[in-house]
């Protein structure tokens, strides 16, 4: 196991170095340039900009500058915003604990509701699964933007059971007002999980091992626990992992949505503002987010099925 983590620990090491220059890289070739947003839009002398590039240290060559940004991220300096003259890792450090929050609830809701609805109907079939393939369509067919402004407007406008606006404070005021925007942020996701789960439990079911221990008198709960359930949970595992990363992302819809000071709504008003430094630190917690769960993944399949490790290892 040991061998096996420090190989995709290296792997994960990699494609966070190869993001973080394609990152740098992509928001210097976007339109636009910091020292342009700095004047915002005034006619300023030569000197004045040349004093901001210099400032910023823009005339470097590139590489120089990403060599000096990276140290800067390996030691915990994300840079300063252009818009606040704030610290980037401040900036980002009052915003993860919303986001986490609302990710965190989405992926309860999209593990709870998702894979028991497809197991269930994987191994009842009948109306029940008939039942969970229409929703899971429906579900998978709405856009999470969609969801979120329906939610709003049967449960906090119509009904008033939810608030509307804001992450509240404490435990229970926080999760009444994250509950409609996790639902928004999970019904797409737990619709795809659902569907792929039932798929997998319907190929399981149909497996002539399963057969062969239910000849033998092996008793149905112990067939499907052990033999469908576990056997079905390696593709359902990978997209359950590959949606939940996919939440860090999503999330920036909800969160504008109902207005959310979270990681999303920063990177939307960054981006907006051609913060440059926000933007950018942004990304990287997203790609790193997503190879964290990844790895997690990996870990998974090999307690699930020690030959993923076996595998890995012998390569």
């Amino acid at each position: 196991m040991s061998r096996f983590l420090t190989r995709r620990l290296g792997a994960l090491a990699a494609t966070l170095l190869v993001s973080s220059f394609l990152i740098y890289a992509a928001m210097y070739a976007a339109p636009g340039t910091p020292e342009s947003f700095l004047v915002q839009g005034r006619t300023v002398s030569a000197e004045v900009l040349a004093s901001i590039r210099a400032q910023y240290g823009l005339d470097d060559p590139f590489l120089l500058r990403y060599w000096h940004w990276l140290i800067g991220v390996l030691g915990g300096d994300l840079g300063e915003s252009l818009t606040t003259r704030q610290d980037v890792a401040s900036l980002l450090m009052s915003r993860i604990p919303t986001t986490l929050w609302l990710t965190t609830y989405a992926a309860v809701l999209i593990v709870v509701f998702g894979v028991a609805a497809g197991v269930a109907a994987g191994l009842r079939g009948g109306v029940f699964d008939t039942g969970v393939l229409l929703a899971s369509s429906v579900g998978f067919a709405i856009p999470t933007f969609f969801a979120a402004v329906l939610l709003m407007s049967v449960f906090s406008v119509t009904l008033g059971w939810f608030p509307v606006f804001g992450s509240g404070s404490g435990l229970p005021d926080r999760m009444l007002h994250l509950t409609l925007p996790a639902v928004a942020l999970a019904v797409p996701a737990a619709a795809v999980v659902a569907r792929i789960t039932r798929t997998a439990v319907v190929e399981e079911r149909d497996a002539e091992h399963v057969s062969v221990a239910l000849a033998r008198g092996v008793p149905w709960r112990v067939v499907a626990r052990r033999h469908i359930v576990r056997n079905a949970m390696l593709p359902v595992t990978t997209i359950v992992g590959v949606n939940i990363a996919a939440l860090v992302a999503g999330a920036a819809v909800v969160e504008h949505a109902f207005t959310l000071d979270g990681v999303g709504a920063l990177l939307i008003n960054a981006v907006q503002q051609k913060d440059f430094a926000v933007v950018q630190a942004v990304a990287l917690v997203l790609v790193a987010v997503f190879g964290l769960v990844n790895l997690v993944v990996d870990v998974l399949y090999a307690v699930i099925d020690p030959r993923v490790q076996l595998g890995g290892e012998s390569a």
